[in-house]
């Protein structure tokens, strides 16, 4: 092995691409908006690949799904830290239901009082999440299986089928990912109903947080198994002895962590910024182009996954991400909320906002949908980008005065809903067995946990 391709060397590179960022960090230094995104972007990067190590080192100790639990969180944690300042203003600026059902949307949107500001903010919390997930789906898991494929040609990943037909080839999955689509389906049938509620609340809080924490508990008993994939700098670490194994992960993972944390607010900060200054609205580049800069590390961290052919645990991880977003993050929001408030409240969101939920909501029943037999094609994926990119284009478009509808911004996100649901409820007909098969699995993951015997010992492998 080289000096220069040696584990260690590989770690001291991805170190110094943060090293920019700490600098700035620690100094306080002032940059341009256009430097501030090139410097964090590159901290980003670097963190991003020592956090995929941590992870990939990690499962030498834990069981595998626990790893990349932690690894989501931490990739996403700036999301929350994003939605969390919304969710506070919102709670300070003494936004509730009643104070913000007395101010139309014009007022709520010109922020001309305190009170119409943290209504304003309420908004903003809810169309950051929303936004979040639905980017993860259509932009994470599309573009994710759609680059397994094309890189199969080189990493001969087992996972993709090459199959007959135009864009008919898929990548499948390990049937052990069963437990994080169930978990994940129940938490898509509760977000349905969070709109009905007219906010977010308690119960909410209560029901999402307790299945992310039933989750978690659950992977804790899963066996450990050993990989047989891991290669470069994982495998050079997984070599060490205890504690020095333990203690370089626990220290990737939290440099990593770190980093992302003070690195991805300036850096979708500063694109925030870009973009308004060339005319794009704010509203859109919260929900938008923030939280796709606050996803950028969950996404390249899957990327080196893929181009290790290990497809199975990049789309463990980011199924794992949608599930601690669509449970943790809609949970503590509310809890942000209610400190902010300095009372127990329920965090406020108007119509659209709502239809923003249910659009999301629905969004990831059809992505379970197409999941439920372990498997996503390259057409799979065209239809969920090609669904969330056009309602996205079009929905810019209405905003802009650039097209012309018979239906408003708010028709147009109840038309998607309508249409994901049905494709999903028509994918779930079809895929019955598939569908069974999938809660059958999971309960075998409970089962076990318990000590009891799986019903589908077959199909455990």
């Amino acid at each position: 092995m080289s000096r220069l391709g040696h584990p260690l060397v590989q770690v001291a590179v991805a170190v110094a691409l943060t090293a920019g960022w700490v600098g700035v960090f620690l100094t306080g230094t002032e940059l341009g908006t256009v430097s501030t995104v090139a410097v964090a972007g590159t901290a980003i990067l670097g963190a991003s690949f020592l956090l995929a190590w941590a992870a990939e080192t990690a499962e030498k100790d834990v069981p595998r799904a626990f790893a990349i639990a932690v690894l989501a969180v931490l990739a996403v944690a700036p999301e929350y830290a994003v939605d969390a300042l919304y969710a506070w203003n919102a709670g300070s600026g003494g936004a509730t239901a009643a104070e913000c059902s007395q101010l139309t949307s014009q007022q709520i949107e010109a922020q001309g009082s305190q009170i119409a500001a943290a209504c304003h903010d309420a908004n903003l919390a809810v169309a950051n999440m929303t936004g979040a997930n639905r980017i993860l789906i259509g932009i994470g898991w599309a573009g994710i299986a759609a680059f397994t494929v094309w890189r199969a040609t080189k990493t001969r990943d087992q996972a993709v089928q090459n199959r007959e037909g135009i864009l008919n080839d898929a990548v499948s999955l390990d049937k052990d990912i069963a437990t994080e689509i169930t978990f994940l389906y129940l938490a898509t049938l509760w977000a349905f109903l969070v709109p009905l509620g007219g906010g977010i609340d308690a119960i909410d809080t209560l029901f999402l947080v307790g299945l992310y924490v039933a989750y978690i508990g659950l992977v804790l008993k899963s066996d450990i198994e050993a990989s047989e994939h891991t290669v470069g700098v994982p495998h050079y670490l997984q070599s060490w002895p205890r504690p020095w194994r333990p203690l370089a992960v626990v220290t990737l993972f939290l440099y990593s962590g770190a980093m992302i944390f003070i690195a991805v607010e300036p850096f979708a900060h500063g694109l925030e910024v870009i973009g308004v200054e060339n005319g794009i609205p704010e509203f859109f580049m919260i929900q938008w182009v923030a939280p796709l800069a606050s996803e950028s590390p969950e996404l390249i961290v899957v990327a080196v996954l893929v181009n290790k052919a290990r497809s199975t645990a990049g789309f463990n991880a980011l199924i794992s991400s949608k599930l601690n977003q669509w449970t943790l993050l809609i949970g503590t929001i509310a809890v942000v909320y209610s400190l902010g408030l300095g009372a127990y409240g329920t965090l406020p969101f108007d119509a659209r906002q709502g239809a923003e939920i249910w659009i999301t909501a629905a969004q990831s029943f059809f992505a379970l949908a197409i999941l439920c037999n372990f498997e996503i094609s390259i057409r799979e994926a065209l239809v969920l980008f090609g669904l969330f990119i056009s309602q996205v284009i079009v929905e810019f478009a209405l905003i802009r005065d650039l097209l012309a509808l018979p239906i408003s911004s708010h028709d147009l996100l109840l038309l998607y809903t309508a249409v994901y649901i049905c494709l999903g409820l028509a994918l779930f007909v079809k895929r019955r067995r598939s569908l069974r098969l999938l809660f059958g699995l999971a309960g075998d993951a409970v089962r076990t946990a318990f000590g009891r015997d799986p019903v589908h010992p077959e199909h455990a492998d």
